[in-house]
């Protein structure tokens, strides 16, 4: 297993178009990090330089330590996984997982065992004789994953592993991956733009956003401590509500209405030196609750214009009654 340590990396590709900038960050040995952000924002070009399969135009990479810019992918111990498969299509799904491990020099016997375990936790038992050719895209992606976590390598890279499945076998996937990681403690790195999937498996979280980080922390810290309102309202389904408003005091603030001033008083406390001034207000939508208007200031008024059922929970759209049509969501 491997600590990796990237130090002011940057990615600039032709044209002067930047897809990674400036980044710094660290996954300690044994960790599982989810790299999640938008498309475009720069997840998979950093996964790309982390496999030596981008060049790193400034900054360095290093594993324990040690300094791997000029190291091939062959070079690095690591195992990858990525959207588009990569599979051996002349070789039957077993030969493919069992790729690696012959070319590490296991023997038959050993490299049965470890091919049959690793199909049946993930569900490809019945297909190790098929070709992929033969294989809907879901299944020659649980093929392509296979083959990376059959391995014992210094770093798992995986690159949107799951996206070409449904999402009961995505739900049955993940748990496998996590009990995967738990049991041979390899550090990997996780690429995905779906934040269930990098929410439910990763030890922490690193959010990039057009070629930069935003923020990295555990999933505790970025949902309740976001760094800005991009993360505020990126992490979390529905995004969270802003709403501007004045501060009033320390533990309060207030909202405009054509029917007067609304005060709000919340729990904590807001540095001395906004008082008096114009702050947009978060409010996650699982915050809010829903009550008979008795004329309460700290209540506001909401007509209700979008109803998502989602069956375990409904998302109301509402638009706040005289303040210039600013819409929140609740759950």
């Amino acid at each position: 297993m491997s600590r990796i340590d990237c130090k002011n990396i940057w990615k600039i590709y032709a044209g002067n178009v930047i897809g990674v900038k400036d980044l710094t960050f660290t996954c300690n040995d044994k960790e599982f990090l989810a790299i999640l952000g938008p498309s475009g924002g720069g997840k998979s070009s950093t996964l790309r330089m982390l496999a030596g399969l981008e060049e790193i135009n400034k900054g360095e990479v290093l594993f324990d330590g040690k300094v791997v810019n000029q190291l091939g992918p062959s070079e690095r111990n690591i195992a990858l996984a990525f959207e588009s498969y990569a599979l051996y299509y002349r070789l039957n799904v077993y030969e493919n997982i069992a790729f690696p491990l012959r070319a590490k020099g296991l023997n038959n016997k050993e490299v049965d065992k470890k091919v049959k375990e690793i199909a049946e936790a993930l569900n490809l038992t019945s297909i190790l004789r098929k070709r992929p050719v033969e294989l809907a895209g879901g299944h020659q992606q649980r093929v392509s994953l296979a083959r990376a976590l059959i391995r014992k390598p210094n770093l798992t890279l995986l690159d949107e592993p799951l996206s070409h499945m449904d999402q009961r076998i995505r739900a049955e996937i993940r748990a496998q991956i996590r009990r995967i990681h738990e049991e041979f403690n390899n550090t990997t790195i996780y690429v995905t733009h779906d934040q269930a999937e990098a929410i439910s498996l990763c030890d922490r979280l690193l959010i990039l956003y057009n070629a930069e980080l935003q923020q990295i922390g555990t999933v505790d810290e970025i949902y309740n401590k976001p760094l800005n309102k991009f993360i505020a309202f990126f992490v979390g389904q529905p995004g969270m509500n802003f709403i501007k408003c004045r501060v009033e005091s320390q533990k309060s603030v207030s909202l405009k209405t054509h029917e007067g001033k609304n005060l709000f008083e919340f729990n904590g406390r807001v540095d001395s030196k906004y008082i008096g001034s114009e702050v947009t207000m978060g409010i996650r939508p699982q915050q809010i609750k829903v009550v008979e208007h008795d004329g309460n200031k700290s209540n506001i008024k909401g007509l209700v214009k979008i109803i998502e059922f989602q069956g375990d929970n409904n998302v109301l759209t509402l638009e706040l009654t005289g303040a210039d049509k600013t819409r929140i969501k609740i759950v």
